[in-house]
């Protein structure tokens, strides 16, 4: 396993990690939790995310009970958690201060741990000021309950205005987002972040490097595997959105390629979004061991991806998005 830091930063994170969104709390509990995790450490991973929404709080429960009971040293692993949708309540969503000081004590108290390594707003706020929330996300850092934060799924312009309210007010700058990225997205990754990397050192943790498992190759358009998170009843309508005949068709298109180099198309899914240099790291998800080793062999598919297979892989996808007139 290598170790890139996370953006501009000091931290340092494992080149693939784990997510445990849909998992934890809804497939798994600490038992199994503990298996998946204690696997994901012997192949090398240091970094753990979570979020106050995943399974209503209860994945955040499940992993900071596993991490006890498994009495791993704090300081060797990196734990990141995400703050939006904390309740019902109208002051129990959002990115206000009231709700990222209390969410955040919230998540602590669950995980049982007395800080994250990363704290990261989930979604944008329209509602709320953006200055209100980097001032809150900054008083969580004084406060020593999160050493680094950060955004997901924010746009350019947003990370954009956070940066200038941080820049100020001589405050700390979000250090990474957390966006989708896999071969069927990729313009905000490969276009719209680009100044982002460049100008102010941001880290991109991605997640869904498997589009949802569509890139394991184990779906058609007639056949969800039961045991899959497709077949789960919140996500039946992901998989009417997903299970495109277009997606399909390319999928097994990639096929090929991943038999001529000798490894199996989820490895190379992987592999290909731990490639891009602005990736800190990849977020993986999986249910059961086998998934951890079969994912975490990506790490040695890297150094495989030739620009005659990077190109061999465009030609299938054909998706490549157009650069901004600046990094062309």
């Amino acid at each position: 396993m290598q170790y890139k830091n996370l953006g501009r930063s000091g931290l340092k994170v494992s080149q693939l990690s784990y997510g445990s969104w849909v998992t934890f709390g809804n497939q798994l509990d600490v038992k199994e939790a503990k298996a998946i995790l204690q696997c994901c450490r012997d192949k090398g991973v240091n970094f753990f995310d979570n979020a106050e929404v995943y399974a209503n709080g209860r994945a955040e429960e499940i992993m900071g009970q596993a991490i006890k009971e498994l009495g791993w040293k704090r300081s060797d692993i990196v734990v990141s958690t995400k703050i939006f949708w904390g309740g019902p309540g109208p002051n129990d969503k959002g990115l206000s201060r009231k709700h990222i000081l209390e969410g955040t004590k919230n998540c602590l108290k669950r995980l049982d741990m007395d800080y994250v390594d990363v704290l990261l707003c989930h979604r944008p706020d329209a509602t709320t000021p953006i200055e209100e929330t980097v001032r809150a996300m900054n008083y969580v850092i004084d406060k020593g309950w999160a050493y680094y934060w950060g955004t997901s799924e924010w746009s350019p312009q947003q990370i954009t205005e956070a940066w200038g309210v941080a820049q100020r007010l001589d405050l700390v700058g979000p250090v990474v987002e957390e966006p989708e990225y896999n071969l069927f997205s990729r313009q905000r990754v490969e276009s719209e972040y680009l100044h982002l990397c460049s100008n102010y050192g941001i880290g991109l943790a991605t997640w869904s490097p498997l589009a949802s498992g569509i890139l394991t190759g184990k779906y058609n358009s007639g056949h969800i595997p039961p045991d899959s998170r497709f077949a789960l009843e919140n996500y039946k309508n992901l998989a009417t959105r997903s299970l495109v005949d277009d997606s399909l068709r390319k999928v097994e298109k990639l096929k090929p390629i991943a038999q001529e180099l000798g490894v199996s198309l989820p490895q190379l899914a992987i592999a290909w979004c731990a490639a891009n240099p602005d990736v800190s790291t990849v977020l993986t998800g999986a249910t059961k061991l086998s998934q951890i080793e079969e994912n975490m062999k990506a790490v040695n598919v890297i150094p495989l991806l030739t620009p005659s297979v990077m190109e061999k892989i465009e030609s299938v996808v054909q998706n490549k998005p157009k650069r901004p007139d600046s990094y062309r």
